[in-house]
C-alpha cells in the first residue's frame, strides 16, 4: 500500500492527496507536524520536506514528481493529456504556476516577512489571478476540457486565498470564481481536505 507523508496545511501535500483521491487509490496518509517533523522525514527526503510518497522500496518527494508517477502507474483516469504536445503544455503550465505563484503563496502562508514584502506578494498574486481569470470562460478546467494535474496544482492555492487575505473581485474574476466553486465541490477535492 502507498503511504503519503503529508502536511495537513501544505498546498503541495494537498496536490498529492487530490491526485490519489481522483484516482480512487487505496493509500494511507500520515500527517506530519510541519513544525516538529519526525527524523525519518529527513532520511526519506534530504530536503526534509513533505509530501513524500512511499510504495514498497520506492521513495519519492516533490509533489509534481509524485503526481506524475501516480498518473503513470495508475493511468485511469488520465490526469495528463495523451498527446505529447498537450502533455508538454500541461507540464509547462504547472511549471509556470510553480514559478509565478508558489513562491508568493509560501511568503504569504509563512507570514514571516516584513509587512511590505507580504503586501507586495499579496498584490502580485491577486493581479496574476485577476489577469488569468478570463481563460476560465473558455474551458471547464484549467485550459483543458478535462481535469488534469494542472488543476491539482492550482486548486490548493485557490482554496487558501482567504488564509492569505486575498478576496477576488467578482466583476473582474467571475470565471475564476465559478471555476473555484466547481473544483471545491469535487468529491476528490473534498476528500483531500
Amino acid at each position: 500500500m502507498m503511504v503519503l507523508y503529508s502536511g495537513t496545511t501544505c498546498p503541495f501535500s494537498q496536490r498529492c492527496r487530490l491526485v490519489l483521491f481522483e484516482k480512487g487509490m487505496d493509500f494511507e496518509v500520515r500527517d506530519v507536524d510541519l513544525f516538529n517533523k519526525p527524523e525519518d522525514i529527513s532520511t526519506m527526503n534530504p530536503y526534509g520536506q513533505v509530501p513524500i510518497l512511499v510504495e514498497r522500496e520506492l521513495i519519492l518527494y516533490e509533489s509534481n514528481i509524485i503526481n506524475e508517477y501516480i498518473d503513470e502507474r495508475f493511468p485511469h483516469p488520465p490526469l495528463l493529456p495523451v498527446y505529447p504536445v498537450a502533455r508538454a503544455q500541461s507540464r509547462l503550465m504547472a511549471y509556470r504556476i510553480e514559478r509565478d505563484w508558489c513562491g508568493l503563496v509560501d511568503t504569504l502562508m509563512a507570514n514571516k516577512a516584513s509587512d511590505e514584502v507580504i503586501e507586495s506578494a499579496r498584490n502580485e498574486l491577486y493581479n496574476g489571478l485577476t489577469t488569468i481569470a478570463p481563460i476560465f470562460k473558455e474551458k471547464d478546467f484549467f485550459m483543458s476540457d478535462d481535469f488534469t494535474l494542472v488543476d491539482c496544482c492550482v486548486v490548493p492555492i485557490l482554496w487558501r486565498l482567504p488564509m492569505m487575505e486575498i478576496e477576488l473581485n467578482p466583476r473582474q474574476a467571475k470565471p475564476l470564481l465559478d471555476y473555484m466553486d466547481r473544483m471545491f465541490a469535487r468529491e476528490s477535492f473534498q476528500a483531500s481536505l
